[in-house]
């Protein structure tokens, strides 16, 4: 298939949008089964523990699941049918990709890659205190050791409880609330799981199939993200080689795109592309985890601010990203106030003049009391908006037409 640049980013931007659960109302049905399903499309779907609004797993849920509510995630840990692990940060995986998150257990276990620098009688006593007395909390534990050393500043059964984690001898059983609850892995894994390491080619296959999948197209950047290897990379473009060879995949390079491998299947697919869906995405949801990625199809440059000195922040601490069609039209700082059951927009800051303002406010403030809704509160304070001369245009819109919104009486706006 051949395709002009402007024509290929426009058609990127649709099949990844449709990859990830983005073009549709109900992508993925609803209940606990669309999680799961979500998941496994996904790929995995990152945990973080911040909490200036919902936090970002249960936001990402939020954002492909219109009736997705946190239980439905505990659900399916207890189930067993998902389970806990790193793929490039802390993530919830589907159970049936156990057997590739093996390779990084043996790699920390074999000392060949050290996160922690656990004592070695400190695990001991701590994996028998599990084996004996069942699942434990890292609160369960009295420190067994006198060592004053720390590892951001956690006691030494911490960090043993993290090692043996990561090592693969222990998984997280359930969470109560953010807290984790650790037990043998032994106990938690079900009988019917394909626990056989995989070879360095299988592996390989499952990253670039994982990525094809959740994303629709791919570059071998991407795919060796924090993964360290020569061999690793030789069998991903081995498996490349042979996908382009079968016809899967497509490849394309230019200028101002890094080579990138496209599904045909989705590159022949018609889209909707007048759809004007939109979406208020959580800093740490998969669309948009890949910077590089957003920033060359959507020319959309985001980054999260709140590690960075406020000073230094350009548009604030915990910006969600606003999402409208196949368009990033802005960005808004948000923060709920759970206490007080305010949910304060800090800054919204509107960012595509192409876009006509009012094609997007309604579904906006429809998406944006839903969210509010989500995080338990009841009113919603804007703050700031940038630039300035829109600010009249905004509120004009709400007092004019909130009734089209019909949440009017549910909850109040105020400047």
């Amino acid at each position: 298939m051949t395709i002009n640049q402007a024509d290929l980013l426009k058609k990127l931007r649709l099949i990844t949008l449709e990859a990830q659960g983005l073009n549709h109302k109900k992508p993925f049905g609803s209940g606990k089964a669309a999680v799961l399903a979500a998941i496994q499309q996904l790929g995995y779907v990152q945990i973080d523990t911040l909490s200036v609004v919902s936090r970002a797993h249960h936001h990402t849920f939020w954002t492909r699941i219109p009736d997705y509510q946190p239980k439905l995630l505990d659900q399916l840990v207890a189930e067993r049918q998902i389970f806990e692990y790193w793929f490039h940060a802390a993530s919830y995986l589907p159970m049936q990709d156990f057997r590739y998150a093996l390779p990084q257990m043996l790699s920390i276990k074999n000392g060949e890659s050290r996160y922690f620098k656990a004592d070695s009688q400190i695990m001991h006593n701590v994996y028998d205190k599990i084996r004996i007395e069942g699942p434990q909390k890292a609160r369960d534990f009295e420190s067994l050791s006198k060592s004053n050393s720390s590892w951001w500043n956690w006691k030494p059964t911490k960090i043993a409880l993290e090692q043996l984690f990561m090592q693969g001898d222990l998984m997280i059983s359930a969470r109560n609330g953010i807290e984790k609850v650790y037990d043998l892995s032994e106990r938690v894994l079900p009988s019917t799981i394909n626990t056989t390491l995989p070879t360095v080619l299988e592996y390989a296959e499952y990253l670039v199939k994982t990525y094809l999948r959740a994303y629709g197209f791919t570059t071998i950047k991407q795919i060796t993200h924090l993964k360290k290897g020569q061999i690793l990379r030789q069998n991903v473009e081995k498996i490349l080689s042979q996908m382009l060879e079968d016809k899967i995949i497509q490849k394309f390079e230019g200028n101002e795109i890094q080579t990138i491998y496209v599904r045909i299947d989705l590159l022949e697919k018609t889209y909707n592309t007048n759809h004007s869906n939109l979406h208020l995405l959580s800093p740490f949801d998969n669309s948009i985890i890949h910077r590089e990625r957003v920033k060359a199809c959507f020319e959309f440059d985001f980054r999260l601010e709140c590690y960075t000195p406020e000073l230094k922040r350009k548009y604030g601490y915990f910006c969600l990203p606003i999402l409208f069609g196949d368009v990033f039209v802005g960005r808004v700082d948000c923060k709920a106030h759970r206490k007080s059951g305010v949910f304060e927009l800090v800054h919204l800051h509107i960012e595509n003049t192409e876009i006509d303002l009012s094609s997007w406010l309604a579904p906006f403030l429809k998406t944006l009391h839903r969210f509010v809704h989500f995080n338990r509160c009841q009113s919603i304070i804007i703050s700031r908006i940038s630039p300035p001369e829109q600010s009249n245009t905004i509120h004009e819109f709400i007092n004019h037409h909130w009734d089209e919104t019909q949440l009017k009486d549910e909850l109040p706006i105020t400047k």
